[in-house]
């Protein structure tokens, strides 16, 4: 197979995700939505075809254009202007909505979306202050990030690679990693609803077909021990814990292969 077959066999299966996210949300034609964290745009071409010709999908990403491989975000979004739902979609990178100097006027948005973002927030603070500003700029918050409570066996190894890059995350003062800060869905509603939203209405979305899983296992496994040498002062007793969870990850992705998590979703209000 090809690279680009294979590109478009992967893209269609996380468009598919996406849609069961937007089915979830009731995302209708019409809709102003702000996006925050819109990365490769992913959800973005879905929310730009269901809101229609009279919508707008504003995307604002943290990320630099020319982040992410292998495409950049600047590619991809290139790729989605110059696509027949290009004239309702506008994104901007580098473009920190917990900044002060990020400003759109109140409830210019029917709804603000976050869709599979959270984990790479900073602080759980950092967090609660953009549920905070979306309150002001947009009605509704539509949000979708993994649900950390397994329901397979196959989905631990999922579980197992994020919490291990979780653990050393913690000690990095900066980072563009995936996963920077792991939520559970109990600790994501009770941050929304301190930020004054109420959430109507919650489930768990299983897309058994997501690559997701597999390319966070094997991301760790490749990649722990680098990340373990680069912290400083790094506590040994601690690395120690994470090399017998790496253990724990080869041999569940082994034994009983890697399914992704399921998306906890809600909509607020």
């Amino acid at each position: 197979m090809n690279s680009s077959v294979e590109g478009a066999a992967i893209q269609r299966i996380q468009t598919a995700h996406r849609l069961k996210l937007a089915e979830f949300w009731g995302v209708g034609k019409g809709q102003r939505i702000l996006e925050i964290g819109c990365g490769q745009g992913d959800t973005t071409a879905v929310l730009a075809y269901l809101t229609g010709e009279t919508g707008l999908v504003h995307g604002i990403d943290i990320a630099s254009p020319d982040y992410g491989s292998p495409s950049t975000l600047g590619e991809a979004a290139e790729r989605l202007k110059q696509s027949p739902l290009g004239e309702r979609i506008r994104i901007d990178f580098e473009t920190d909505p917990s900044s002060p100097d990020v400003r759109f006027s109140d409830h210019s948005f029917d709804c603000v979306v976050l869709s599979h973002c959270s984990w790479y927030f900073q602080s759980a603070e950092q967090l609660a202050d953009v549920f905070k500003r979306a309150r002001e700029w947009g009605n509704k918050l539509l949000f979708a990030e993994w649900d950390a409570r397994i329901a397979h066996p196959e989905q631990y190894p999922h579980l197992l690679a994020v919490l291990i890059q979780a653990q050393y995350e913690a000690w990095k003062k900066e980072s563009i990693s995936n996963v920077r800060t792991l939520f559970t869905p109990n600790q994501l509603r009770a941050l929304a609803e301190a930020a004054g939203w109420t959430v109507v209405a919650e489930d768990s979305v299983y897309s058994p077909q997501l690559q997701d899983g597999e390319w966070e296992v094997a991301y760790t496994l490749q990649q722990h021990r680098a990340e373990l040498t680069a912290i400083e002062r790094l506590p040994s007793r601690l690395t120690t814990l994470m090399e017998a969870e790496i253990e724990l990850l080869d041999a569940a992705q082994r034994q009983h292969g890697i399914k992704p998590l399921s998306s906890y979703v809600f909509k607020a209000e």
